[in-house]
């Protein structure tokens, strides 16, 4: 559980940082910054971001997600198994 929450809180980060750039340099160059592009922008930018700054950290809680995975999958055959061998 500590992987979905270093992933998704280093999102929301990059997400933030996105938009004060974007809303920043909007800012700069035009005087006013239109929120409603200045955060579709930054959603654009910060996804891109994450597909090659969080590699690590998306990788890891794959990982996790995975041995959740086998773990449960192993549980039910097992279930399976005793079941099979109650009903002989």
């Amino acid at each position: 559980m500590k992987e979905f929450w270093v992933y998704t809180g280093l999102r929301i980060v990059l997400f933030l940082a996105s938009l004060a750039i974007v809303v920043g340099v909007w800012f700069l160059i035009a005087g006013e910054a239109p929120l409603f592009w200045a955060v579709i922008i930054a959603f654009l930018v910060s996804g891109i971001g994450s597909y090659f700054l969080l590699n690590i950290p998306r990788a890891r809680f794959a990982q996790r997600v995975e041995r959740r995975a086998e773990r449960m999958t192993s549980k039910i055959e097992e279930m399976r198994t005793k079941e099979d061998a109650d009903d002989a």
